[in-house]
């Protein structure tokens, strides 16, 4: 496939790496710097763009190719309230017109993570019977991360809070917030730290009086990521409407 680079930092670099190991080709590297390039992508040239942006111009970007006629795998967070958007587009694409056009977002391409997500949506389901747990979600990433909490600790409340019954949202917490604030909204509170060179780290915590438990997803490199995100580009071929990580991997429980 010809792939568009949308994002040539670190995750596109890596992104670009794996997709020339499996024989893809890149059209297009755009980044801050070339962003003009932007207006040569078309249905001609590339078949699909992958995103890896910021959260201020997703939604341009996405929006920008898929009315360009590309489909679109996009891995950026921090942009949600604009997605009901691009979803509205592509179907209303699809409903009009006789070329395929697909949208692929996740908040984690990572195949580790996704499947954390399912042990997590199992361990909420046995631990909702034991309310004398409190639960937590801890996460840090690298300190050019802009949004926060994650994309991926949204997802991990959303996952916990749809088998958890004892909890009703998400909150992202300040260190050091006294924890009756948040038990008190009955919320789980989502801790969120930023440090020098750390892809990616998750962590749900059950605490009681007596002890602990702790379920974790730490991220080594970026290549998991990468790897997903060219997984996501081949599954998309062909193929129009919305789709996610659970499309990709045949997962419906989250």
């Amino acid at each position: 496939m010809k792939i568009a680079l949308l994002g040539y930092g670190k995750m596109g670099k890596e992104i670009e790496k794996i997709a020339l190991q499996k024989g893809h080709s890149i059209s297009f590297k755009i980044s801050t710097k070339n962003k003009e390039e932007l207006d040569k992508i078309s249905s001609q040239n590339t078949d699909i763009v992958i995103e890896f942006s910021s959260p201020k111009s997703a939604f341009e970007n996405v929006e920008f190719c898929l009315k360009k006629g590309v489909s679109v795998v996009c891995g950026t967070t921090g942009w949600n309230e604009n997605k009901a958007e691009i979803e509205k587009l592509v179907l209303d694409n699809n409903q009009n017109q006789t070329k395929n056009l697909a949208f692929f977002w996740a908040s984690n391409f990572s195949i580790g993570v996704n499947i954390f997500l399912e042990i997590n949506a199992y361990a909420a389901k046995l631990m909702q019977n034991y309310d004398n747990y409190n639960v937590e979600i801890t996460e840090t990433h690298h300190t050019e991360k802009k949004d926060a909490p994650s994309g991926t600790a949204i997802t991990l409340a959303e996952t916990i809070l749809k088998n958890y019954n004892l909890r009703e949202k998400w909150q992202l917490v300040e260190k050091n917030t006294p924890s009756n604030s948040y038990i008190k909204n009955n919320n789980i509170p989502i801790f969120a730290d930023r440090k020098e060179d750390v892809k990616g780290k998750h962590t749900t915590i059950y605490s009681s009086n007596d002890d602990e438990i702790l379920l974790t997803h730490d991220a080594s490199s970026r290549q998991g990521f990468a790897k997903g995100a060219i997984l996501a580009a081949e599954f998309l071929k062909g193929k129009k409407g919305l789709f996610g990580m659970k499309d990709l991997l045949n997962t419906n429980s989250l």
